[in-house]
């Protein structure tokens, strides 16, 4: 309750903040007896003292005005794209290092795509759909929002789903400014780890990056992008060879915040796969290593070989990872219907059934209901069928179990509700017989 009242207190602070009032004004408002939404600063008041609720007051006002500088104010569709392009550019120039960092970019990336179907930062998404979209699993998503994503700032789950519904989701803008003020560097090359990636940085990742992250959001769900395959170092090299085309080593760990024997060890891989190429000390992507993005150019060659040699899924073939990303959707498919049968199981209010073992078989045993009916009634489909008219009631199924379920809108008492009910109304027609 405490919590669910600082929360009130807060957003009444924010709605104060940005309509351009005074910390006097809010506490006037919260302080009146007669406004529920100061009822928790009224029991600090009573509890504590009026000190101590003008204190909090005033550091409630001091977040909610830090909280409405930061943000913008979103009036119409066409402002929240652009405030979602805003952040975008925010994603591709914040530095990801680590496989733990990359991997969260996947993640951030797949929540973006969302938020742009949604039309606004606030949007739903499932686990699994988000798995889906970024190419990794459950785990590893879990593992990239509560150590990454969640302590940084970037995305914020405001409601786990329940039933049918995805989680609500929100996105941040990331742990402070970008620009960063440069400090004078030290004696030493070693910089304390980031607790949230667990990696040393140099003094070349620690930089701004500089990635395209639509090439990221296009390829990363792909096979040839698994983990054991080309990986999510790849990804980002490809993503800043797209953003900016030949670059050396040492720029491009800079612009992928990748470390530099990583940066040689991708090199060389996607050299192999005929997806880059250097002349001199700079790199670039071949010209048809993005052919279907889109973006390649027309002078590009066509020759059927080197295209075949340059593809997705022969990529993923030869890796070994083909049928990933089809396996994953199955298991998540598989999981969805196993949860909703569960779902339909609890809206019919079953109860477990008593099953024993005799000589060697398992033999259910039903408890005596008053509500059981003959298998004649019954229909395929689940139904009750009318012993007249031998027609299906709508309103009427049967469970596994064998009890009878009245299903309107109305009625959503439980089955010992009900059979309460029918107690009690063959109790008072024997009395009034």
């Amino acid at each position: 309750m405490a919590e669910h009242g600082h929360r009130i207190t807060a957003a009444i602070a924010c709605h104060v903040a940005r309509a351009g009032g005074t910390v006097d004004q809010l506490t006037g408002l919260l302080m009146h007896p007669d406004h529920e939404g100061g009822r928790h600063t009224q029991n600090i008041a009573l509890r504590s003292g009026q000190a101590r609720a003008l204190a909090y007051l005033h550091r409630v006002w001091s977040s909610a005005c830090a909280t409405v500088s930061n943000t913008t104010e979103v009036d119409s569709r066409h402002d929240s794209y652009e405030d979602l392009a805003t952040l975008r550019d925010r994603i591709e120039v914040t530095p990801w290092r680590g496989e733990r960092g990359r991997t969260a970019l996947r993640v951030l990336r797949a929540h973006l795509n969302f938020a742009e179907v949604a039309g606004g930062r606030l949007h739903a998404a499932s686990e699994r759909q988000t798995a889906e979209e970024a190419g990794i699993s459950r785990q590893t998503l879990r593992k990239a929002y509560e150590n990454v994503l969640k302590p940084g700032g970037w995305l914020r789950r405001l409601r786990v789903g329940r039933g049918k519904e995805g989680s609500s989701w929100y996105l941040g803008n990331g742990p402070g400014s970008i620009t960063e003020k440069r400090l004078s560097r030290p004696q030493t090359t070693q910089f304390p780890p980031v607790p949230a990636l667990e990696e040393w940085s140099t003094s070349e990742t620690a930089l701004s990056a500089d990635i395209d992250s639509t090439v990221v959001s296009h390829l990363m769900s792909h096979d040839a992008f698994a983990h054991h395959a080309l990986g999510s170092s790849a990804l980002v090299i490809i993503g800043a060879l797209h953003a900016r085309p030949a670059q050396t080593v040492g720029e491009l760990v800079i612009t992928s915040s990748v470390s530099r024997a990583t940066v040689y060890r991708t090199l060389q891989r996607l050299a192999t796969h005929d997806l880059v190429q250097h002349v001199g000390e700079t790199w670039t992507l071949t010209p048809r290593a993005l052919d279907d993005f889109g973006n390649s150019p027309q002078e590009a060659v066509t020759d059927p070989e080197v295209m075949a040699s340059r593809g997705w899924d022969v990529i993923a073939r030869r890796c070994g990872t083909t049928g990933i990303g089809a396996r994953r959707r199955a298991l998540h498919a598989a999981e969805r219907r196993t949860y909703r049968a569960v779902l339909d199981r609890l809206a019919e209010h079953r109860s477990r059934a008593v099953v024993i073992v005799r000589d060697g078989r398992q033999v259910l045993v039903p408890a005596p209901r008053p509500d059981e009916i003959p298998s004649a009634w019954r229909t395929p489909d689940g139904h009750v069928a009318d012993p007249l008219t031998g027609r299906a009631a709508p309103d009427w199924r049967i469970a596994t179990d064998g009890r009878l379920i009245l299903i309107t809108p109305a009625d959503q008492r439980s089955y010992d509700e009900l059979t309460a009910a029918h107690a009690e109304a063959l109790s008072e027609w024997e009395s009034a017989a």
